[in-house]
Parts: C-alpha cells; sequence; structure tokens
C-alpha cells in the first residue's frame, strides 16, 4: 500500500473497504444504492469512499484520446501563439483535398459556437467558408442578429455574386439580416475607394462593422487559389510582384502581411474597398478556416501577428505549427 502514498495512520480495514467499493463501482458497473445495500453501510458513506479513493490515489482518471481528437496538440497551439481556441482536423490518408474536412469541422464549430444576438462578419470569397456555409444545418431559432460582409467582392461582377449568395446564405441559415458591401472589393486606384468611402450607403455598413462580435475568414496565401486564378479574381500579376517584394506571405480579408504577421503598406492595400485592419482586430473572436501546407506560412504569420485568435486547421498544418 505503501506505492500508492497512502498515509501511514489510515488503517488497513478501511483501505480493504476503500479499494473494495472502488472495484465494485469502477470495475464491475455496481450502482451506489447497491454497493450500499452489498456491504450494509449508507449510500452517502459509499459516495464518500468513492471521493476518497480519488483523492488517495487507489483510483486514477486516464482520459484516453480517440485517432482523429488532438486536444493535446490544440492545447500546446493555444499557449504558444496566444489562441483563444484551436480545432485541428484530420484528412484521410486516401486525399490530397482538405477542403471538405476543414468545411466540415469549421461547420460544426459554427453550429456550437453561435449565440444568439452575435454580430458576424465573413469574408466574401473563399472557397472553403463557401463550403462550410453549405454544411451548416438552418437553426429554428434566430442565432446571429446581422451577418456582415466583410470585402467587396473581389474583381469582376461576378464575384459580387459569389460575395453576396456567401453572405445570404449564412444569414438565412442563422435566421439574420444580411448587410452586404455595395461595392467591388478592389478599385482602380486610391482616389475611387476614397470616393467610394464617402458613399452613405458603404459609410452605413463601415459603421456597423465596429458591432461585431465575430468574424469568420479564410487564410489567403500571395500564391492565389486554383478557384480564385480561374474565376479571374485573383490579385494581378503587378500587385503580387509588388506585395512579394514587400514580403507579404498572405492576407485576411485583403490585408497582407509578412512571415511576422505585419501588415504591408501597399498600393494595393490602398485600393481595397473592405474593413480596416485597426476594426478587424478588435474583433473579440476572430475565426481562421485554412488549412494545406501549401497555405502554411501565411497560416503562421496570421497566428503570429494576431489576425486569427481562433484557428480551424489539418493535422499535418497543426504539426508544422507546434514544432
Amino acid at each position: 500500500m505503501a506505492g500508492l502514498g497512502l498515509e501511514s495512520d489510515v488503517s488497513t480495514g478501511h483501505l480493504r473497504l476503500l479499494v473494495r467499493v472502488a472495484r465494485m463501482y469502477h470495475e464491475q458497473g455496481i450502482r451506489q444504492p447497491a454497493i450500499a445495500a452489498e456491504l450494509n453501510i449508507s449510500q452517502p458513506r459509499v459516495s464518500r469512499l468513492l471521493r476518497e479513493a480519488v483523492r488517495r490515489g487507489i483510483v486514477r482518471t486516464v482520459v484516453v484520446l480517440p485517432k482523429s481528437v488532438h486536444t493535446e496538440l490544440e492545447d500546446r497551439l493555444r499557449q504558444r501563439y496566444g489562441l483563444r481556441d484551436v480545432v485541428v482536423v484530420d484528412i484521410p490518408e486516401s486525399t490530397h483535398d482538405v477542403l471538405p474536412a476543414l468545411a466540415s469541422a469549421a461547420a460544426d464549430y459554427f453550429d456550437a459556437t453561435f449565440a444568439g444576438g452575435d454580430v458576424v462578419g465573413i469574408s466574401s470569397w473563399s472557397e472553403t467558408l463557401l463550403a462550410t456555409v453549405e454544411r451548416m444545418q438552418p437553426k429554428t431559432s434566430q442565432v446571429a442578429d446581422r451577418v456582415i460582409q466583410l470585402v467587396g467582392g473581389v474583381g469582376s461582377p461576378e464575384a459580387q455574386v459569389h460575395a453576396t449568395r456567401l453572405v445570404g446564405r449564412l444569414a438565412d441559415l442563422t435566421r439574420a439580416r444580411p448587410i452586404f458591401v455595395p461595392s467591388p472589393g478592389v478599385v482602380g486606384n486610391a482616389t475611387i475607394r476614397d470616393a467610394l468611402l464617402q458613399d452613405s450607403a458603404i459609410r452605413d455598413v463601415m459603421a456597423q462593422w465596429n458591432d461585431l462580435t465575430v468574424v469568420l475568414i479564410g487564410i489567403g496565401s500571395l500564391e492565389p487559389s486554383p478557384l480564385l486564378l480561374s474565376s479571374g479574381n485573383a490579385v494581378g500579376q503587378a500587385d503580387q510582384e509588388e506585395l512579394r517584394a514587400l514580403g507579404a506571405v498572405g492576407d485576411v480579408c485583403l490585408h497582407f502581411f509578412d512571415t511576422a504577421g505585419r501588415l504591408i503598406d501597399s498600393g494595393f492595400g490602398q485600393r481595397v474597398v473592405g474593413i480596416d485592419a485597426d476594426t478587424f482586430r478588435a474583433v473579440g473572436r476572430r475565426v481562421g478556416v485554412a488549412g494545406g501546407l501549401r497555405k502554411l506560412s501565411a497560416i503562421r504569420a496570421a497566428v503570429e501577428g494576431g489576425w486569427v485568435n481562433i484557428l480551424i486547421t489539418d493535422l499535418k498544418v497543426a504539426q508544422r505549427l507546434g514544432e
């Protein structure tokens, strides 16, 4: 018994009773009233003995993680990067496409964490977020007050249609009111952008960005995704070259940053119609959904720079972030 670290003043008889009660309850699955009846003791005493068995180390709880759950890695990333939450998603070895699993995990996370009265911002061009929203279940009661577009449609008019569909769909699912940015996401020059920001409709959306309680965003890399590239809405070659020369590795809502997550001041950034960096960073919950080793540098920079404080990513990326 000494090996259990038990106090020497405990009688052998009491220890024997503790072990017997613990084994009956934990190993044999006998309920407390039946234990009390069999041992001719009261049920409250059975409860006290079970608690004492835990305190004395006779019963030790061990949590066994299923293969698909990675809470230890999630905890490590939370501590390392100062994140509020991390969700690590297993990707089947038979597939190299992380999007379906990421989208399913993100849909589950949003379904569980939206609270009544949330004001939700969503980035307007993200294949991952579109897949996420398509997997979410419609709510039977209102769980969000408003769903607000964070950046205008990027590039062509078709992109604005995509952004409108994404915002509208999420608003329908959460029974919220959709708020759209009535503008392209990127315009020809800073003068046009500044003029647009004086428009009363856009100013109304800008004012509502201050009400956001949670934002849902993708994390982009400097190299555009195949979807964005094929759509004709990717950042132009000249802008890419400028951003690359300035050290850009990724973006959130078209705010490009370097490897340390520092915001890059560029000519491109002065042409974007969307939420400004300070307002974005002031939102309490900033959920980034992104995966794939192609985006590793961008994801690392996004968490290093505090652009996101809740991360949903795949296991391979999470392992690299934890190295």
